[in-house]
């Protein structure tokens, strides 16, 4: 009955996909090609990888799609750079970044996927400081690996509780678990990282803000999706059709993601259960909320440009762009 109800849910979708671009395919002009190749992180669960599974993307963009898993952003940056990918999904923000900065000439399309919760502060059970007393961090040890990301927010974050960064005294950590290491055995008040690294921090404290106050404040964490822009000048209709199967496939998840989730665990690699607790942390933000200020149209080109400027002044980019607004677009989301 399980199995049946998935090939209803699966012709249904596609059903319902198809016909969105049934007026696409018959305006769409000039000739496309027959076969692309789509990037995707690893190991990295995503409601369009029902989509995937069941090969509704190449029925709804009418060409064989050739899904291609890669390691990290930077591998996806280089597939780019020479030709051999079409369009990225998920394509990590900060090599997105990077590429951008060195002269790829890239679009940022959509947001794949957010994570709020995957990087923080977390304060040791032993030192009674909370939100409302931060600024008693102030002359305290804070481990974090410097030039990071998770620098980056602790700073941000610091300064809009009121404490004064010059005032706390930061310990550089080689990486992530080497700061969980220093908050566990009670060395230093605060540490900050992402990851498992982050869960491990979490067994010997708490949060000095949650993700969603992080959010709240403009600290996003997310994954994009880009195309190379020749590519999406050039055949927009193929890159407006992915990004309606993206948005149909996230819609449905948060209809029915038990119907869906035996799929995505095995397109990603994954076993059910981890595919389970991943997705428990993951928001897909529909195109509507994509094309706010809050996101597309406005946070996230200012976001992209200040953590650029961080990046430079650690030594981690040898430059910034005075702006990023010409790299993302929302001409694609409905």
């Amino acid at each position: 009955m399980f199995k049946s109800f998935i090939v209803k849910l699966t012709s249904n979708f596609t059903i319902a996909v198809c016909a969105l671009f049934t007026a696409l395919s018959v305006n769409a002009a000039g000739p496309k090609p027959t076969e692309i190749t789509v990037a995707y992180l690893e190991r990295w669960p995503t409601p369009s990888q029902f989509a995937q599974a069941k090969k509704i993307f190449d029925g709804a963009l009418g060409l064989k799609v050739n899904w291609v898993p890669f390691a990290n952003g930077n591998e996806v940056n280089a597939a780019m750079a020479a030709g051999e990918v079409q369009i990225a999904y998920s394509q990590e923000h900060l090599p997105f970044l990077a590429g951008i900065t060195d002269g790829l000439d890239l679009n940022m399309i959509a947001i794949a996927v957010s994570y709020p919760e995957n990087d923080n502060c977390i304060v040791h059970n032993d030192v009674s400081i909370t939100r409302a007393s931060a600024v008693l961090l102030e002359g305290r040890k804070i481990a974090v690996r410097t030039g990071s990301v998770s620098h980056y927010r602790m700073l941000k974050m610091l300064n809009h509780l009121g404490v004064d960064p010059v005032n706390v005294e930061i310990v550089p950590m080689p990486d992530d678990t080497a700061s969980a290491y220093a908050l566990q055995n009670g060395y230093v008040a605060m540490a900050c990282g992402s990851g498992s690294a982050l869960h491990s921090m979490l067994n010997s404290g708490r949060p000095l803000m949650t993700g969603a106050e992080l959010e709240a404040i403009g600290l996003r964490l997310f994954d994009i999706v880009a195309v190379p822009t020749s590519f999406a000048n050039e055949y927009p209709e193929i890159v407006q059709a992915f990004i309606d199967v993206t948005e149909a496939s996230n819609k449905q998840w948060k209809k029915n993601p038990d119907a869906m989730q035996a799929a995505i665990a095995h397109t990603a690699g994954l076993n059910l259960q981890t595919t389970e607790r991943v997705l428990r942390k993951l928001d897909f933000p529909p195109a509507e909320e994509q094309k706010s200020l809050a996101w597309m149209n406005g946070l996230v080109a200012a976001y992209t440009r200040d953590l650029a400027n961080f990046f430079v002044q650690q030594g981690q980019l040898d430059k910034s762009l005075d702006s990023y607004d010409r790299y993302i677009t929302t001409r694609f989301l409905r």
